[in-house]
This record gives structure tokens, sequence and C-alpha cells, in this order.
């Protein structure tokens, strides 16, 4: 592999075609661009048509039930609040974050083009991670909601309004698209002489950062830093914010009302769980202690990338009273509809 890397050379910023070594590279400001990457993955793993077959399934229930969503948000007016301006942006993230991952991992390991141009390795490095900031992110002001209405219910409609939440998500996506540009631009500092085979299932920060011949440790701090500002940050939010309600709860005279909130906890618990867990053990453990099988870490960080949206759709949305009474008016209205043609 490779050696067809090198048969198809390398850029440089300068005019000579001789191959740098890493000692000389120290020594210089020669920076060294390959024209792409091996996108190398799932090596040992014997399933992988059958998992890509999954996740394609797993894509098409994600677009269908995400659009669904949106346009029933969309065209019904008494839907346009707060509650449902953080629902709609937690299906808009969860449409690009598998559409980002899903059909690339088909055109890698299924079509077996896995050659990805330099350039586009960076784009595809800052939409993943943006976007996937972006999930983190979106659930913790799903939280937020959750924990004004419960927590706060005579003052929320002050506390909460649509335009503090509009607030709230614009500046989470400023801010993680911005600080996102600065991660992936300081790739290009990197040179790269060597292996050109990343084991990953995309462009991943730092299985290419470590690629790199010449110093990476502020890659490497940067990638530490995004580790805790994307996931440590919103977790605890998470976390906390469903400690107060649990709080509340208990305080609540009504055993039904008490059964009822508890239920709705657990399930988005386990939406966080399901996300969060398999992304801390990679990241962490992969970033500091570098012991984890590289086809493990592909697998369980592409299955929490992929089944979060899939199913956020189903627990955060399409089981509320709200989306339940729009979807039986829409299916009333077609009913009728039809039988006035009839």
């Amino acid at each position: 592999m490779d050696n067809i890397c090198n048969r198809r050379g390398l850029i440089t910023h300068s005019n000579s075609s001789t191959m740098f070594s890493p000692r000389t590279l120290l020594n210089t400001s020669v920076i060294i661009h390959p024209p792409g990457f091996y996108i190398i993955g799932f090596e040992t793993f014997p399933y992988i048509s059958i998992y890509l077959i999954f996740l394609a399934f797993v894509y098409a229930v994600t677009v269908l039930f995400n659009i669904f969503l949106i346009c029933i948000i969309i065209y019904d007016h008494s839907l346009h609040t707060p509650k449902f301006l953080a629902v709609i942006n937690l299906a808009v993230v969860d449409l690009l974050l598998n559409t980002c991952t899903i059909p690339s991992m088909i055109k890698v390991f299924l079509i077996k083009d896995n050659f990805v141009p330099f350039n586009l390795c960076l784009v595809q490095m800052y939409f993943y991670y943006a976007i996937l900031a972006m999930e983190s992110y979106s659930l913790a002001i799903l939280a937020y909601d959750r924990f004004v209405a419960i927590c706060f219910p005579l003052h929320q409609h002050s506390i909460n309004t649509l335009w503090s939440m509009s607030c709230i998500v614009g500046f989470t996506w400023i801010f993680n698209l911005g600080r996102l540009g600065y991660s992936v631009s300081i790739m290009t500092r990197l040179s790269f002489c060597n292996s050109l085979r990343v084991m990953s299932y995309f462009c991943d920060y730092a299985p290419v950062f470590r690629l790199a011949c010449n110093d990476y440790s502020l890659q490497w701090s940067v990638a530490s830093v995004s580790s805790m500002v994307n996931l440590i940050a919103p977790f605890s939010f998470i976390f906390l914010s469903y400690v107060c309600i649990l709080v509340t709860v208990l305080r609540m005279k009504s055993v039904s009302n008490r059964i009822k909130v508890f239920t709705t906890c657990i399930e988005h618990l386990i939406v966080v769980a399901i996300f969060y867990l398999p992304i801390f053990s990679i990241f962490f453990i992969g970033l500091y202690l570098r012991v984890i099988d590289p086809d493990q870490r592909v697998l369980s960080l592409s299955l929490a990338s992929c089944i979060t949206p899939c199913i956020n759709p189903i627990v955060y949305s399409l089981k509320t009273k709200e989306i339940k009474a729009r979807a039986v008016t829409l299916q009333s209205d077609h009913n009728m509809t039809n039988f006035y043609y009839v």
C-alpha cells in the first residue's frame, strides 16, 4: 500500500524531488503534504459487508424519521416553541452526522475506494468533528429544556423563550464551527513522509496526526482540549441537570406523574449513554493510553456515531404527545382527501 503512495508522489513547498527523512524535517522549515491518505479499517473484522448493510438501513431510517420530524415542526405553527426548536436542531444535526459518516464508509469498505485526497481529508475531518460536537451540545440543549420545564414549571415561559433558545442554538453552532476550524487548520503544519495509512473509517484526527514525521504536540494538545470541550462539558451538564430533575421528581406527590417522568428520563439517559460511553472510552483510552485494538476502536466509534442519530427522533420527538397529535391529524387529512377524490 505504501508503495502505491510513493508512486503517487509527494507535494512539497520546495521544487526538489528529494525525500526528506524525519530527522531532516525537524531541522528545516520544509512541510511535506502527501496527495492523500488511505483509509484502512476493519482489517480483521470478518462481517464488514453485513455491518455496512446494517448501517445503510440505519441511514435510511435516520433520513426518513428526521425529515418527517422536521417537516411536521416546520408546517405546524403551534410547534414553533423553544422545545421544538431544540428538537429540530437535533434532527438537523442527526441528518448531517450520519450523512457525513455512512455514505463514505460504504464507499471506502464496500466499493473499496479508500483513497482520500489531502484537502478533502481535512474537509471530511472538519465536518465530522464539528457535527459530532454539535450532537453532544444538542443533547445538552434538550437536557436544559427538560430541566427548566420540570424544575421551574411556573417560570418556564419567562426563562426558556424562543429568543433565548435561538441564541443558545446559534451560539453552539458558531462556537463549534469556529473552534473546529482552528483544530483542523493546524494539521497543515504537519509533514507526512512515511506511512499514509489511516487506521479508522474516515480521516480521523488523532490517527492522521500520528502519521506525521515532525512534532505534533500542538495537535495532541488541541485534541485533548477538544475532547474535554466536546464531551466532558456537555455530559457534565446533562448529568447535573438530570440529577436536579430526579430530585424534583422525587418530591412530586402524584405517583403516576412520578413514574411517567422517571420513564421518560430513563429513556433519555439510555440514549445519552449509547452516545457518550463508547466515545468516552475510545477517545480517552486511545488518546492517552493507546492500547485499544484498531478494529474495536473503529467499530465502537462508528456505532456510537451512527446509532444515536437513528434513535434520537424516536425517543425525543416522535413519542411526544404534540408530534403524535400532529401525525394523527395529517393521517386524517390524508384519508379525507382520498375519500373526497374517490
